[in-house]
């Protein structure tokens, strides 16, 4: 047999009271007594009242939920953007859809497609990898879906974007590396049509030119995985295709693996190469030795990505302009780049 949930009539049978002194008293209306509150809100807990989900958001035109599409949960960064997000989303009376594209277009198309069938308020989205065509992300504009992009924004479309300060981090961590006495410094790069690839090899080149070292294209590689560079280091040092002694990685998976790699290879981080990486997640303390990384403040950028959307979604009838707000980056020097004794 199907169970009942609990309705306001319910309540208000048992009471002996009106539906409508009971939906006030759950409310906290003004007119109503302490002593009905207490009662009201005694016996809707021991009914398990939960209010329809679906009623409100038929009365306000609204489902309370945002969506969420992320490349990867896997990473720390954007765990803690998923944290960033709930805490503001949760406090405000929103839950949360969160969906992984699994750093692939199709699956991307699919989320966004998933999200709006699912009447979302608002969509947050870092875009996968793959993704060169953004129709799916203009549909959602064209269905008035407000929309953030964070981290891996979208240059091309006109809306709202929370970012780390990617040119001057890199700056940061290759200005690092060169004051440590790294004269050749290797870049392990994500894909170079995103956005954050294109300033982190920006800032890569502005410590260079500030320095004084001119820029080899060969000391740029295209990889941004923990398994990909261990053999990509490992090779390059065996093979002495390239002669490096510094690497800056787009990110800490792959500066991690990058140091797996020198070591397979026979060599020692930091007294042959030294590593920086970009996120300053968890793992970065748990290797031997611990990392040193550019701090992206991922629960922050989820906090001010959600309040930017929620915002967005209360005023969708007021005349805006979209804004970019770029958080700052600091560097966290570690043993991995450490001048040895």
């Amino acid at each position: 047999m199907k169970g009942h949930q609990t309705t306001i009539k319910d309540i208000a049978k048992v009471l002996g009271i009106s539906p409508s002194t009971v939906s006030r008293a759950l409310k906290d209306h003004p007119d109503i007594s302490p002593k009905t509150k207490e009662k009201v809100k005694k016996l809707a807990e021991q009914l398990q009242y939960r209010p329809n989900a679906i009623a409100l958001s038929l009365k306000h035109s609204k489902s309370f939920t945002i969506g969420l599409i992320i490349p990867e949960i896997i990473h720390h960064f954007f765990s803690s953007i998923i944290s960033g997000v709930s805490d503001v989303a949760y406090a405000s009376g929103y839950k949360v859809m969160i969906t992984q594209s699994n750093e692939s277009y199709e699956r991307e198309v699919a989320d966004a497609q998933a999200l709006l069938a699912s009447r979302v308020d608002g969509v947050l989205i870092s875009v996968s990898k793959e993704t060169t065509n953004y129709e799916h992300l203009k549909n959602l504009e064209k269905n008035g879906i407000p929309m953030v992009f964070f981290d891996r924004a979208v240059e091309s479309i006109s809306t709202d974007k929370i970012v780390v300060d990617d040119v001057n981090g890199a700056f940061q961590a290759v200005t690092h590396l060169i004051e440590q006495g790294c004269k050749n410094i290797m870049h392990l790069a994500a894909p170079a049509h995103l956005l954050i690839s294109k300033n982190r090899l920006e800032g890569y080149k502005r410590a260079l030119n500030k320095a004084n070292i001119p820029f080899n294209e060969n000391l740029i590689v295209q990889c941004d995985t923990y398994n990909g560079s261990i053999g990509r280091i490992e090779n390059l040092i065996k093979t002495k295709e390239i002669e490096f002694d510094g690497v800056f990685a787009v990110n800490d998976a792959t500066a991690i693996g990058a140091m797996r790699g020198i070591k397979n290879a026979g060599l020692k981080v930091p007294d042959d190469v030294k590593v920086v990486g970009f996120t300053n997640g968890l793992i970065s303390l748990m290797t031997e030795p611990q990392l040193s990384t550019i701090e992206q403040h991922g629960f922050e950028m989820g906090q001010i990505a959600a309040r930017i959307l929620l915002n967005r979604i209360d005023n969708q009838d007021e005349f805006y302009i979209p804004e970019t707000r770029v958080l700052k980056t600091e560097l966290v020097i570690r043993e991995s780049s450490s001048k040895t004794k």
